[in-house]
């Protein structure tokens, strides 16, 4: 494997979509627009019925800002929208991209939404330099790749640190690659979130229902 042990300290990584902050922050700028105008229009009135500016603010960031890969020393966690998953480095048995970084392990695979395979036009943008120095663990046959595994892509760059960070631990001997099974692979749910999105609804139908 190409990276060495001297990566393993590097910080902690969180990685999210290249498109997440620009939808993030148009979202959230539309709702601050908004709720100016709600305010200067109508004053206190006007805030009190500018809920689904809340609800449109709330899911620009669950939507397009929560979602992540972080890498660190421990192993990987996919933030997804409705739960989230903890890969300790020794659980893990294979890095796929075919539509999305995927984790494989003994318990199951495990995708990340914010790091999706390229489409076609992602694709063609692929240089050279995208396909030269990854992780060994990248290349199939006569050196071949994904689309998934070029290194410009969501997928591609989870894809390359997550492979970076789990060789050198393996080369520095700090994984038992011979048991995955015996470490635990993490999951939970993100109840907190579903209940503030449905408080924020229910409270834009009662804003409206007394309105």
């Amino acid at each position: 494997m190409c990276m060495n042990s001297a990566n393993i300290d590097a910080s902690d990584i969180t990685l999210r979509p290249r498109s997440a902050k620009w939808f993030a922050g148009i979202t959230w700028a539309l709702a601050a627009v908004g709720l100016i105008a709600a305010a200067v229009v109508n004053g206190v009135d006007g805030l009190l019925t500018a809920w689904p500016l809340l609800v449109m603010a709330y899911l620009g960031w669950w939507v397009f800002w929560y979602p992540s890969v972080q890498i660190d020393d421990d192993g990987v966690t996919l933030h997804n929208l409705l739960r989230s998953v903890r890969v300790p480095w020794s659980a893990l048995i294979h890095v796929d991209t075919k539509f999305a970084l995927t984790l494989i392990t003994t318990r199951g695979k495990f995708t990340a939404w914010a790091a999706p395979a390229p489409g076609v036009w992602g694709t063609h943008r692929g240089k050279p330099e995208h396909v030269r120095g990854l992780p060994a663990t990248t290349y199939g046959a006569a050196d071949s790749i994904r689309p998934g595994d070029l290194k410009n892509t969501d997928s591609g760059a989870a894809a390359y640190h997550v492979r970076s960070q789990w060789a050198a631990l393996a080369e520095a001997g700090k994984l038992d690659v011979d048991s995955p099974e015996a470490a635990n692979v993490t999951k939970s749910v993100h109840w907190l979130h579903v209940g503030c999105a449905a408080a924020l609804v229910a409270a834009c139908f009662l804003a409206f229902a007394v309105a």
